[in-house]
């Protein structure tokens, strides 16, 4: 590990130099265990602890196969289907990489093991390609998307996320980012921001690709100039990337978060808009199983304060359960309410007369194709859209970094250093960082 190390921080270092490093047969990966999935049987959702249920491992190293490359993975981050995977919710993953070994590909059996090596997100230096493989070798910094594509079916050709053979890479498949190497499809991989460090081009892929195809792709809503966009979460990490594709895009974002420090990093990305929940006291439930239509409209009355009389064109959803009445209330007639995650709660409620009578829409959104991830990188490449780091942990506190996660104590994204030695490391366009700094650190809080 230590000859890829010094490889990858090694500004002069070639692809022959990466190709002539012997791989090691073992590595070190966030797993969760087949084994104990059981053990927050008979717990609420809120004190389950990832902590308990991470662990830190050392496991074999697979042979990339066809179409597939080795990844040096310098840092990744965590997601909330990280959060999912560590509290064994909505089910244990190791029914998706059981599922995927049973598929027909002679190389999906290697998912299936009694380990889940979990991550989503990566940013790293390609050490091996399998067979077939153009456009990528070894010795590219790159970053990953967490889409695994299979493309054998003709539903996935006009959009690979309708794809039967869809998975997402880390969650449904095996060997992901939150490890020191990684197994990915080389259609999963984009260059590297060059004016960013391991842990900052980490930090994007899975939430900025997720938040682009909901609001900007015509595969979600389609989001033009001067739209009023609710934006739920909008400092959390697919909150803060969807605030600011509505800002880059000319939309008017209605930012929603819980607290004043949250209040003012959305505002010091631009939103002028803010509702922060904590302070004004919303409640859209009365009690576990009946929702409160008088916190609807009073948060709707707010939005039209803040807008000048304006209901959103577009409800940028994804708490799920806990909000998802009051954004079919709210969106204005004929408007749009995509969503995805659902951190909440999977089962929702919603006054349907709102949805038809209003002749609005509720798209579903699923992460993103390689064109929408490519495009959303490209966007952060240029620097347009900024990381919104906000902590790191080192690899061996994965456990302590998804609880932060899981319990909302976090604002933006949480990184992990993987084989990164430290922070900081990895800029190649200093010229670049320095004009954007500021924004490159305004979620950091340390």
């Amino acid at each position: 590990m230590k000859e890829i190390i010094d490889a990858a921080l090694a500004t002069e270092a070639t692809s022959s130099d990466f190709s002539a490093i012997p791989l090691p047969e073992s590595y070190r990966g966030a797993v969760v265990l087949k084994e104990q999935t059981g053990m927050f049987e008979g717990m609420a959702t809120r004190d389950k602890e990832p902590v308990k249920s991470l662990h830190v491992r050392e496991v074999p190293t697979p042979e990339p196969g066809p179409g597939e490359a080795l990844i040096a993975v310098m840092a990744s981050s965590i997601n909330y289907n990280t959060v999912w995977s560590s509290i064994f919710e909505p089910m244990p993953t190791f029914g998706f990489l059981e599922r995927y070994a049973r598929s027909g590909d002679p190389w999906a059996a290697r998912h299936d093991q009694p380990y889940h090596v979990l991550g989503s997100d990566l940013a790293g230096v390609v050490l091996r390609t399998g067979p077939g493989v153009r456009g990528w070798k070894p010795g590219d910094r790159v970053v990953a998307h967490c889409l695994s594509i299979e493309l054998t079916h003709p539903d996935g050709h006009d959009d690979a996320m309708l794809d039967p053979e869809q998975r997402i890479w880390g969650f449904e498949t095996n060997y992901g980012g939150l490890a020191e190497l990684s197994l990915v499809k080389t259609n999963q991989l984009m260059p590297m921001p060059a004016h960013l460090t391991w842990e900052e081009a980490a930090s994007p892929g899975l939430v900025n690709s997720t938040a682009y195809r909901q609001l900007v792709s015509r595969n979600g809503a389609a989001m033009k100039q001067g739209d009023v966009v609710l934006v739920w979460g909008a400092a959390g990490g697919l909150g803060s990337y969807a605030t600011q594709l509505a800002l880059n895009g000319g939309a008017i974002p209605v930012c929603v978060v819980s607290g004043s420090r949250k209040a003012e990093l959305v505002r010091s990305l631009g939103a002028e808009l803010v509702i922060d929940r904590a302070e004004e006291g919303y409640r859209f439930w009365r009690d576990e199983r009946t929702p409160d239509p008088r916190e609807w409209k009073r948060f709707g009355s707010r939005i039209r304060e803040l807008t000048g009389g304006e209901d959103p064109n577009i409800v940028f959803e994804h708490p799920g359960r806990e909000t998802f009445g009051a954004s079919v209330y709210v969106a204005r007639r004929g408007g749009t309410v995509v969503t995805c995650a659902s951190t909440s709660g999977f089962q929702h409620e919603y006054d349907n007369r709102y949805l038809w009578m209003g002749l609005k829409r509720i798209i579903g959104s699923h992460f993103a194709n390689y064109r929408e991830a490519w495009a959303a990188n490209r966007l952060v490449a240029r620097g347009m859209v900024h990381p919104t780091l906000s902590s790191v942990y080192p690899l061996d506190e994965v456990g302590a970094a998804a609880q932060s996660v899981h319990r909302n104590e976090h604002s933006g994204k949480v990184g992990v250093l993987c084989l990164s030695p430290g922070e900081g490391l990895g800029v190649r366009d200093a010229e670049k960082r320095a004009r954007h700094l500021p924004a490159i650190n305004r979620f950091r809080t340390g």
